[in-house]
């Protein structure tokens, strides 16, 4: 552990890292022409490192506009294997006319920093290259070789991103037995005021699908049978109002059970969705790991109010449990029936143990920040760049430790509006990952 205020230096400059890294506009809408600033945040994190002595690999990997940053530590003990931190660069589409703040201000009022991509994620860049820069500046050797990765891409699947690297540059990641990243590490507040810290060890896989429903063409005054947005719109009704089946998967049902010795609470299958809403806010990401879900999201069809036109599409995202793939394929078919045309993208699930020297280590640094906290093993209904580094035989985790108040609405915050991360768990953040990196 780093001397007190040693830490507390590199935390402040965690703060100021993020709010700066905020104020970078990368905005990812998954459309290459609409691109902005991924290659200038990739500049500022090349720039960072370099500045203290790191010898760094810049990667294009799509063009003037994609760009990463890997950059490795030597450990104590060459012969052990290499822990991987990654983070994504990019973020999702804000709308500032529906912010309090400006969405790329970074402003840090209130006791919080402001802005799209906070927490999701450059929270954890922040954190990460705040320590980066603290271990070279004073010579601190960490026991094994860590590994910084800065990605582009993620909030679009890693075509350009982590999938890329793995693909094209499996050397840089050489030696790499673990990994950590986004959304994991965070508190929530159970019974009696006891914080949990939910360790991600599993998340569902995605399948981003298209739907296309052909249909005749004609004039809008007419009668027509054969109206591909009828047809379109009663399949993506059908599909939207399915339940699909309860499934416990063995690292919710860990999870569920930690809940219940810390609080008490029974959570029945007959009625696990009203036990799950006890915990809160968090129950909207926790109750999507009960089972398969598909969201219709995006619906187009037509050019003109009355032509009937030729052919309908919708966009649907699809979270599956681990193995859960055929069983969800065949209720799909099910479901959509023969006419429906279907092309995706898939990323598979992660799911890894709970348990090991690396878990000891993730919990000893929360409980030596927090004595009296626990940890929670937890499944993530959305998906990260680890569907890619586990490719490589990587064992995956999220975490990225923040201590939040009990009031916060964390993850009405991932994607939403006035998205935002408090100053106080930034720096605990900070103080905990440097208790992991140098006992891990």
């Amino acid at each position: 552990m780093t001397e007190p205020n040693l830490i507390e230096t590199a935390a402040d400059e965690a703060v100021t890292l993020v709010s700066e890294l905020i104020r970078i506009d990368t905005t990812n809408t998954g459309d290459p022409a609409t691109l902005v600033g991924e290659r200038e945040a990739a500049e500022y994190v090349a720039e960072k490192l370099t500045e203290v002595g790191y010898e760094i690999t810049y990667v294009e990997s799509g063009g003037k506009n994609r760009h990463n940053v890997v950059a490795r530590l030597a450990g104590a003990d060459p012969s052990r294997g290499a822990l991987l931190i990654h983070g994504h660069l990019d973020v999702v589409p804000a709308d500032a006319s529906e912010w309090s703040v400006h969405p790329f201000s970074g402003a840090i009022q209130d006791g919080y920093v402001w802005g799209r991509g906070a927490v999701d994620m450059k929270d954890m860049v922040g954190m990460t290259l705040a320590l980066a820069r603290h271990y070279k500046r004073h010579g601190i050797v960490p026991p094994r070789d860590l590994v910084f990765a800065f990605l582009a891409d993620e909030e679009a699947g890693g075509q350009y991103g982590a999938q890329w690297l793995v693909e094209n540059r499996p050397e840089l990641f050489e030696g790499v037995t673990e990994a950590i990243s986004e959304v994991g590490g965070f508190s929530i507040t159970l019974k009696d005021n006891v914080r949990a810290y939910l360790i991600e060890t599993a998340e569902k896989g995605i399948r981003w699908m298209k739907l296309r429903v052909r249909g005749t063409a004609g004039h809008g005054s007419m009668i027509h049978r054969d109206n591909a947005v009828t047809k379109l719109s009663e399949a993506v009704a059908r599909l939207g109002n399915h339940r699909f089946p309860l499934v416990l998967t063995d690292s919710v049902k860990e999870f569920l059970a930690g809940v219940t010795e810390i609080t008490g609470w029974d959570f029945p299958e007959d009625d696990i969705d009203g036990a799950v809403a006890k915990l809160g806010n968090i129950s909207r990401m926790i109750g999507a790991t009960l089972r398969d879900t598909a969201n219709p999201t995006m619906l187009t069809a037509g050019y003109k109010s009355n032509v009937i036109p030729s052919f309908a599409e919708a966009a649907v995202d699809c979270r599956i449990l681990p193995g859960r793939l055929d069983a969800f394929n065949k209720e799909l078919d099910e479901i959509l029936g023969p006419d429906i045309e279907k092309e995706w993208m898939e990323l598979p699930p992660v799911e890894t143990t709970f348990d090991g020297a690396l878990v000891d280590a993730m919990t000893a640094a929360v409980l030596a920040e927090d004595p009296g906290a626990r940890t929670l093993p937890y499944m993530l209904s959305g998906g990260t760049d680890a569907k890619a580094f586990q490719t490589l035989g990587i064992r995956n985790f999220g975490f990225a430790p923040l201590q939040l108040p009990a009031d916060l609405d964390f993850s009405a915050l991932f994607h939403g509006v006035d998205e935002r991360v408090p100053v106080d768990a930034l720096k605990f953040g900070v103080r905990v990952l440097d208790r992991f990196f140098q006992a891990s």
